[in-house]
């Protein structure tokens, strides 16, 4: 087989990959139809499975899954709480509304910032966290339960403030006082949820914490000109064998309820760009479950479960993530995993080449703090790094070029006698110490560098609305007039001229010539920081393919003169 035709084979995989990763982002777009009825897989009370008590010697049986309260009502103490980053608006169990300062919807001047957590009614998406307990006759605090300690309803974080602290409190009437404080700190995105359990009473009081995260998902187009639509849309979680799982809720019915009891873990809904998060206590069990309510999508960690003796107390804590995916905010958290909501990949190697991928660009990024600037001093890096694999291949193709008239010869001579003519050609590259996979090697290592950087630049918050320069003003959109597809495609039809293409066949000649096209009408609708690699990986490599020509082609050598 030889190098054209291993490049041809390769490109034609590269096209049918992209289209296979655009089905797959159209097959687990939410279908447009009218809200499901209501599927409850799960939510029966001893459906769950067994959830480790905190305080007691044995585990106090299934904990039922938990679905999540209406919005409180109008009279309920609601509070809203700024930061330099947050502006939530919250009443005790709910987050009702969370909009992330820092981020415009749209890059227009007095854009307002994009709301995560809204209450607004065609799709709602709130976090929630209450109580619950298998004893119906036990009180419990459902979310809408906790009253706000103090008068205040405006708590904003001050110049040169670190922290803010927001109390509330739930008074049983068996002497039980439950007391939550919400904590938010500067430039975090991690919002601190503890509840303190106190019985004063002279009965034992038992119950399980459940945190939910609750969204009706909003229909997107599912279209390569739409970057809302890149991404995996749906619920992801840790487990306890350290893996990353994710799951849309489409395939909810198909895959079967989730059910498993997981300690150190997380659970998450992930969107384009943003995600939100619940992580418990990372030394408490807790059950996780996936259940869809009236059109409603939720993902719920239940537990752990307290039994807590009169005069004693308990605690547990947990941590609500309602942000932006900043891989450098995320790794602060120091929760296992949880960088993998960057989802480069559902497949592990190609996720651990785009994190590195993605180290090596925030690296130049701070040298040169552009991000098309950025990308170019990766491709930079990469020809670097790749240069001796594709020196041995611009190296055998100068070689290859130079026995053009020669090969030319052997197709005249053995005509339609394929094999004879391969026999009498490989002979040739023997003789003359011609490596014709000698450019294989550089394009297959490429592939995966290729697909990575792909989901690097769908995925990676940073780069939302970055401008290079010129009419680039968003990095992670198409080109709005195309100027990089058609350079890209100048420049993949010029190496396409100075590829020696020996022994070729006409139909493989005329697929060959196809490839500039196909490419330039895909790329026409990539995001446009991935056109610019693309672009400047081929002109280096053109340039580079025409010095090799130059310095090692030489002139043709002439076919021997026919007897």
């Amino acid at each position: 087989m030889n190098q054209t035709r291993v490049f041809l084979i390769v490109a034609w995989l590269m096209v049918a990959i992209l289209l296979w990763m655009e089905w797959g982002r159209d097959k687990s777009a939410p279908a447009p139809t009218a809200p499901v009825a209501a599927q409850t897989q799960g939510t029966v009370p001893g459906a769950a499975g067994t959830v480790p008590s905190a305080n007691v010697p044995q585990a106090p049986g299934n904990a039922p899954a938990v679905q999540a309260t209406a919005p409180a009502a109008a009279g309920a103490p609601r509070v809203t709480v700024t930061t330099d980053v947050l502006r939530l608006v919250l009443d005790g169990g709910n987050v009702l509304d969370a909009e992330l300062l820092q981020f415009p919807q749209t890059k227009a001047e007095g854009s307002p910032p994009v709301r995560l957590l809204t209450e607004d009614p065609a799709h709602p998406y709130r976090a929630v966290t209450g109580w619950t307990s298998q004893d119906k006759s036990m009180p419990v605090p459902e979310a809408s339960g906790f009253t706000l300690v103090g008068d205040a309803k405006d708590f904003v974080l001050a110049k040169g403030q670190n922290e803010l602290q927001i109390p509330f409190v739930w008074n049983g009437p068996n002497g039980v006082t439950i007391r939550r404080t919400f904590t938010v700190n500067r430039n975090e995105y991690a919002v601190k949820v503890k509840d303190e359990v106190v019985n004063a009473g002279t009965t034992p009081w038992s119950g399980y914490v459940y945190r939910t995260l609750d969204r009706t998902p909003t229909i997107l187009s599912r279209s390569m000109t739409n970057p809302d639509s890149f991404s995996f849309n749906g619920a992801t979680w840790f487990d306890n064998d350290g893996k990353y799982q994710r799951r849309a809720f489409k395939d909810f019915l198909e895959d079967g309820p989730l059910n498993q009891q997981v300690t150190g873990g997380w659970v998450a809904m992930l969107q384009h760009h943003f995600f939100t998060a619940w992580v418990p206590q990372k030394d408490q069990a807790a059950n996780y479950q996936l259940s869809q309510h009236d059109g409603r999508d939720q993902i719920q960690a239940t537990g752990p479960a307290f039994t807590v003796a009169p005069g004693s107390t308990a605690s547990t804590e947990a941590r609500l993530w309602v942000g932006p995916k900043l891989v450098n905010q995320i790794a602060k958290e120091d929760v296992p995993g949880l960088d993998r909501v960057v989802d480069y990949s559902r497949f592990s190697i190609m996720a651990v080449i785009g994190q590195g991928l993605f180290w090596v660009l925030n690296q130049v990024h701070k040298v040169v703090n552009n991000w098309g600037w950025a990308i170019v001093g990766l491709v930079v890096l990469l020809k670097l790094v790749l240069y001796p694999l594709s020196a041995t291949q611009y190296k055998s193709g100068a070689k290859m070029r130079r026995f053009q008239p020669r090969i030319a010869q052997l197709k005249e001579r053995y005509g339609d006698d394929r094999q004879k003519f391969q026999t009498a050609m490989m002979e040739l590259y023997k003789k003359e110490k011609i490596n014709p996979m000698g450019g294989c090697l550089p394009i297959l290592i490429q592939m995966p560098i290729f697909f990575a950087l792909y989901w690097v630049l769908v995925e990676s918050v940073e780069l939302r609305q970055a401008p290079w320069f010129g009419w680039i003003q968003d990095l992670t959109a198409r080109d709005p007039y195309f100027i990089l597809p058609v350079i890209n495609v100048a420049v993949m039809w010029a190496t396409q001229k100075l590829t020696p293409a020996p022994g070729m066949d006409p139909m493989q000649a005329k697929m060959m010539q196809m490839m500039p096209l196909i490419f330039g009408v895909m790329m026409a609708f990539m995001p446009s920081g991935l056109v610019l690699y693309w672009v400047v990986n081929g002109g280096l490599g053109l340039l580079q393919q025409w010095w090799m020509t130059k310095r090692h082609g030489s002139d043709p050598v002439p076919a021997p003169a026919k007897k």
